[in-house]
C-alpha cells in the first residue's frame, strides 16, 4: 500500500509490498516498521491522548500561547508606546470564548497552554477562564497551563492561581532599580511587584524572570539580576528585544545581542549548557559558581525557528502560525458562525498547515521600522 497525505485524509493507494527490514520510518503521522504500516487510531496517540497537529515540516504543535487582552496597566518602552489605543471590547473573545477556543486546541494535542497579554490579569473576571481551564489539568489532557505575567496582580492572585492547577509562571522584570523600573515601565511599581513574587512564591508557585536585554540601560544589571534570581530560587531568562510594532523610542538604540552578553558571562561563571526545556524556545545554562539555570532567547542572534512547537492567538481571535510573520488564520469567524466546532477545526487545520519554516526577524537600521507592525501585546508575550 502506498500511503498519501491529502488535506490531512489518508488515501490508500495498492502498490508493490513496502519492503522496509529492520528500519522505522515516519510518514506523516504513519509509523512504518519491520515492513509493516501502523496506523494509529484517529485522533489519538498510544495513550489514548489526542495526536499532536503536525505542520508541513515535520514538527508537532503541542504549545499554544493565548492573549486574552492587550490591555496592560504597564507601558513598557521596548513593547507599547504611552498613548496606545487599544483594541474595542467588542472584537475582544468574551471569556467563554476564549475557554471553547483553548479547549479545541486541547482536542488537537495541545498540551501546553500558556495566558499572555497584555497583561493576563487585569482581564476582568480572568479567574474564571482559569478555573475553567483547569479540569484540562485534572483530566490529563494538558500537561501545564501557565500565565506570563508583569507581576503588578499577584499580591491579589497568587493563592487562587495555585488553587486552580497552575504551578509555574513567568514574571517580567527588566531591572531591580526601583527608579530605572518605573522609566523603562512609565507605569509600574517594583515594590509591588516584589510583593507578587514573594505571595507567588509562599502560595506554591514556581517564578522564573524574564529579563529584556537592553543596550545602555540594563545591560550593567544581568549579574546582579542572575545573582538575585539564583538567590531567590527563580530561574532567569534573557531575551533578545523583538523588532514588533511602533514604539516611542529605536530598537536599534536598546538592541543588545546575547551572544555578547553570553561571552561576558561566561569571563565571570562557569556555564554548562543543559537540554532542560520548559516548551518555549528558552536554551538553557547551569551556572556552576550559583548552581541556578539561565535561559536565552535569541530571536535575532540564533533563531529557534527549528524546533518551534508554538502557535499564538490573539484576543480577537487570530491564529498566527508564527510570531515574527504577518501570516495569520482568522478563527472568531468560524468560532462564532456555528455552536458545534467543525467549521473552527477546519480553519485551524488550514492554518497549521500552512505554518512557516520560520521568522523573518531582523533589526532595520537603514528604515528603522519594525519588522512586523503588530505589537507584541496584541500576538501575546
Amino acid at each position: 500500500m502506498q500511503i498519501t497525505n491529502v488535506r490531512n485524509k489518508l488515501i490508500l493507494f495498492p502498490v508493490a509490498p513496502y519492503d522496509v527490514v529492520n528500519k522505522e520510518e515516519i510518514v506523516g503521522e504513519q509509523s512504518v516498521t519491520d515492513g509493516k504500516i501502523v496506523i494509529p487510531s484517529e485522533g489519538s496517540d498510544a495513550a489514548g491522548l489526542p495526536s499532536p497537529m503536525i505542520d508541513p515540516f515535520g514538527r508537532s504543535v503541542t504549545y499554544l500561547r493565548v492573549s486574552v487582552t492587550d490591555r496592560c496597566d504597564f507601558r513598557c518602552v521596548y513593547c507599547m508606546a504611552e498613548d496606545m489605543t487599544f483594541l474595542p471590547k467588542r472584537e475582544v473573545l468574551s471569556l467563554e470564548e476564549l475557554d471553547r477556543l483553548c479547549t479545541a486546541f486541547v482536542e488537537k494535542g495541545v498540551r501546553k497552554l500558556r495566558l499572555t497579554g497584555g497583561e493576563p490579569l487585569v482581564r476582568k473576571n480572568i479567574m474564571s477562564l482559569i478555573r475553567s481551564l483547569g479540569r484540562h489539568l485534572e483530566s490529563g489532557a494538558l500537561e501545564e497551563l501557565t500565565i506570563t505575567t508583569n507581576g503588578s496582580q499577584l499580591a491579589r492572585y497568587a493563592n487562587e492561581l495555585y488553587e486552580c492547577g497552575i504551578r509555574r509562571i513567568n514574571v517580567s522584570i527588566d531591572t531591580l532599580d526601583a527608579q530605572k523600573f518605573k522609566a523603562v515601565t512609565r507605569w509600574g511599581n517594583l515594590g509591588k511587584v516584589m510583593d507578587g513574587i514573594r505571595a507567588a512564591t509562599d502560595a506554591g508557585l514556581k517564578v522564573k524572570i524574564n529579563m529584556v536585554a537592553l543596550k545602555d540601560v540594563n545591560e550593567h544589571e544581568i549579574v546582579p539580576m542572575l545573582q538575585w534570581c539564583h538567590e531567590q530560587g527563580h530561574d532567569l531568562t534573557l531575551i533578545e528585544t523583538m523588532p514588533l510594532g511602533e514604539i516611542d523610542g529605536d530598537r536599534t538604540d536598546q538592541y543588545l545581542p546575547l551572544s555578547t552578553v553570553r561571552a561576558g558571562l561566561a569571563e565571570k561563571f562557569t556555564l554548562t549548557d543543559i537540554p532542560y526545556k520548559t516548551g518555549g524556545p528558552a536554551r538553557y545554562v547551569t551556572i556552576e559558581e550559583t548552581g541556578g539555570r539561565l535561559g536565552f532567547i535569541t530571536p535575532l542572534t540564533h533563531n529557534f525557528c527549528e524546533s518551534c512547537n508554538r502557535v499564538r492567538i490573539t484576543c480577537t481571535g487570530q491564529l498566527y502560525m508564527c510570531l515574527g510573520q504577518d501570516d495569520m488564520a482568522d478563527l472568531r469567524e468560524p468560532l462564532r458562525a456555528s455552536e458545534g466546532n467543525d467549521l473552527l477545526n477546519n480553519a485551524i487545520d488550514e492554518a497549521i498547515g500552512r505554518k512557516p519554516k520560520g521568522h523573518d526577524f531582523v533589526i532595520d537600521r537603514k528604515s528603522r521600522q519594525p519588522a512586523v507592525a503588530r505589537h507584541m501585546s496584541v500576538t501575546g508575550g
